[in-house]
């Protein structure tokens, strides 16, 4: 049997994984990443070094709000006629002191504690009306079906291109689904339990010593290594490492300690010790989750909210401004945390410019009628919120008039037509995928085939 050189075997290594152990070194070595690029372009070439200068796929966050949580959301963004009737009947609690979204492509309410009001026009909350009623599920799925496929498996297929400790982490139970390319997600069950992941990641399957293999490969990275080690200027770290364990164990010690949650982080998202279980635990999971990605540990996280089934919330308006006052606090902090971190993957930006967000649930309640706050929907309809970070155009894309009437889009033109939600999930999901992929619709057409977006999302010349 033909047996490969060493030369040989090095040829077949991927750009991907010497970006990601050549990383995870100079991490371990303490340098900032920009150090690391420079010692990539000096032994192994500026192509590489500029792919590991910036990603070329956005991180994402899926809020998946089960249970009739999703019903929550719609307090923030409601629809603009149903809150344009001022009816003191219908499932919105402030009528008359709701604002109109400046800038946007298409108007976008915001009610009273709704976040991101500092936002741009181009960089709000995207609205599509998509998928359909699938009350009291934790797991839904409609709003995200593309092709068959889950728009979260299709995140993570596009991020994989992205070099990162662990891919995806979901939370609790919630749901990943399947696409072709998708790495297969590190589940947890809460936030402290996300930052535990990181203790010892090298050891779990997809971690760093999962292939022994991955040794010789670290024996192919001498020269890019030493040469890090000498940036590096410490005389106790004159060694290259001779496997990724060491790397692995150096980085992972410190992880638990810079991830955990402190007092000043639920502070700054509004939690304390009177907030509600099921909101602390969203806003603890978005702490952790600005973390990781600070520390570039993974690039999709996707996570359960509210799950609370809120029939009675207008029985107490107190209880129901607090909990929309707080939802809004909370995803105000997580963006705030993100907008003051540079990305270290991608020089002169922040973090806040490369996530995007999608929250998506079960039944978002009938906005039309508080009492009881029904589970069912004008026309089985749902929707998903996403913001798009400057990608996708901004504001209601249909609707839930005020008569019941319910309004869909045309995805190559943006002009509202009748289509049913769940017809629109693909698109919708497509438009998702498409600002994942920062723009490139060669790769979302790997699972889009045939769908065409070009009037819900910001055209870029690749």
């Amino acid at each position: 049997m033909f047996k490969k050189s060493p030369k040989h075997q090095v040829r077949e290594l991927g750009r991907r994984d010497i970006i990601k152990w050549s990383l995870f070194a100079g991490a371990a070595l303490g340098l900032a990443r920009w150090r690391v690029y420079e010692v990539l372009e000096d032994t192994v070439g500026t192509a590489i070094a500029a792919d590991a200068a910036c990603h070329p796929t956005n991180r994402s966050v899926h809020i998946v709000a089960g249970n009739g949580g999703f019903a929550w959301f719609q307090l923030l963004w409601p629809h603009n006629d149903v809150a344009a009737a001022g009816n003191d009947q219908f499932a919105f609690h402030a009528p008359g002191q709701q604002t109109l979204a400046a800038g946007t492509d298409r108007p976008l309410t915001l009610g009273p504690e709704a976040p991101f009001k500092g936002f741009t026009g181009g960089k709000q909350i995207t609205a599509f009306m998509a998928g359909g009623n699938e009350t009291h599920r934790r797991d839904p799925i409609t709003a995200t079906n593309l092709g068959g496929n889950s728009l979260i498996a299709v995140a993570a297929a596009l991020q994989v291109t992205n070099p990162t400790v662990i891919p995806v982490v979901t939370i609790d139970n919630t749901p990943f689904g399947t696409a072709p390319g998708a790495p297969r997600p590190s589940a947890v069950g809460s936030a402290d339990q996300f930052v535990g992941l990181f203790d010892s990641a090298s050891s779990r399957p997809g971690g760093l010593l999962e292939n022994a293999g991955d040794a010789g490969l670290y024996d192919a990275h001498y020269a890019a290594l030493a040469s890090l080690n000498r940036a590096a200027n410490r005389p106790t770290q004159t060694r290259a490492y001779g496997t990724a364990k060491t790397a692995a164990r150096l980085l992972g010690t410190n992880l638990a300690s810079q991830l955990a949650i402190t007092d000043a982080d639920r502070q700054r998202y509004g939690i304390d010790a009177g907030t509600r279980t099921n909101l602390r635990e969203l806003g603890e999971n978005l702490i952790v989750t600005a973390k990781a990605f600070r520390m570039g540990l993974t690039s999709s996280v996707v996570m359960p909210a509210m799950n609370d089934d809120p029939h009675g919330a207008f029985n107490d308006m107190n209880n129901l401004r607090n909990t929309a006052l707080t939802l809004g606090r909370i995803l105000d902090g997580f963006y705030g945390d993100l907008a003051a971190s540079d990305d270290a993957s991608c020089a002169g930006t922040k973090l806040s410019d490369n996530v995007v967000l999608t929250i998506h649930g079960d039944t978002p309640k009938n906005p039309r009628a508080r009492s009881g706050w029904p589970d069912g929907t004008p026309s089985d309809s749902n929707w998903m919120y996403v913001m798009g970070n400057g990608l996708l155009k901004t504001g209601w894309f249909g609707g839930v008039l005020r008569d019941g009437t319910v309004r869909g889009f045309d995805p190559a033109t943006g002009a509202e037509n009748g289509t049913g939600s769940r017809d629109l999930a693909a698109p919708a999901s497509a438009a998702v995928a498409y600002a994942i992929a920062k723009g490139d619709m060669r790769r979302v057409g790997d699972f889009a085939r045939g769908v065409n977006i070009n009037g819900i999302v910001n055209v870029v010349q690749m």
